[in-house]
């Protein structure tokens, strides 16, 4: 588990790193919505070949991206399956034992497969180049503006800054209760699926347990130092746009564009 790529942060020094994660979340969404743009196989490869570009320039390891998609895997065979047995359309690839497989559930599986990677690709490339706390601060600035309508904009940011923060805990949690119970005679790779599942209860259960101390615990050492969510705040640490962030995002919108433009060509 001290393999998992997505939701960490990776400290390098490039020019995606010193970029204004507000304009990064920005760019991540405009991203997202061109991953829905329906620009074709052409489209999709034009926005993947600028994505690893991106991911090139914040000098990321591309074993790093495909660990990063590992958790995806089981969920694409469980959709392969589902596509299997539900589509009917499209030319017959092959018959086994009276079964038939057509060539529209296999299109539709790579299909949304690029998409999930896709998508997985911008929001590792954003996680793995901004701090949590530069994160966080971009997330209450930009929800900012929505306090005047009642939005907790203060109190959201401090719950994701806090999520966070617990994950390589947590992870390290989790790794501790493995080997806690593999040394009691637990085995959580071999057995059957009965025993599995026990196995992993045996896992889950303290897991819950220990998260919810911590989470306790957290609470009365906040009240114990004054904490009050309302209260007025001011920051050590200011976030500042400048030219290459502008510049930055205009390139994602002119990329947005054309895909839309092409959507309406194909």
């Amino acid at each position: 588990m001290s393999n998992i790529a997505l939701g960490r942060y990776i400290p390098l020094d490039s020019l995606i790193h010193k970029l204004d994660p507000r304009m990064k979340i920005i760019a991540m969404f405009f991203l997202l919505i061109a991953v829905f743009v329906p620009a074709g196989y052409p489209g999709y490869g034009v926005l993947g070949v600028f994505i690893v570009s991106v991911l090139l320039i914040a000098k990321l390891r591309l074993n790093f991206i495909f660990r990063a998609m590992k958790p995806m895997a089981f969920m694409l065979v469980f959709l392969l399956m589902i596509n299997v047995l539900v589509l009917r359309t499209g030319y017959v690839l092959f018959s086994f034992y009276g079964f038939t497989v057509y060539s529209d559930a296999i299109y539709q599986t790579l299909y949304i497969t690029f998409r999930l990677a896709l998508m997985i690709m911008i929001t590792t490339a954003l996680t793995a180049t901004t701090k949590p706390l530069d994160l966080t601060l971009a997330i209450e600035d930009l929800l900012g503006p929505l306090k005047r309508f009642g939005v907790p904009a203060h109190e959201i940011a401090m719950m994701i800054s806090i999520a966070l923060r617990f994950i390589p805990t947590l992870i390290e949690e989790t790794q501790r209760i493995m080997k806690a119970q593999a040394s009691r005679g637990v085995d959580l790779k071999e057995g059957k699926f009965k025993e599995k599942i026990m196995a992993i209860l045996s896992l889950i259960v303290p897991l819950f347990v220990s998260s919810f101390q911590r989470a306790e615990d957290l609470a009365d050492a906040m009240e114990a130092r004054g904490y009050v969510p309302s209260a007025t705040r001011t920051r050590y640490k200011q976030l500042k746009r400048t030219l290459k962030d502008y510049i930055m995002l205009f390139v994602v919108l002119l990329l947005l564009g054309g895909l839309i433009t092409l959507a309406f060509v194909v």
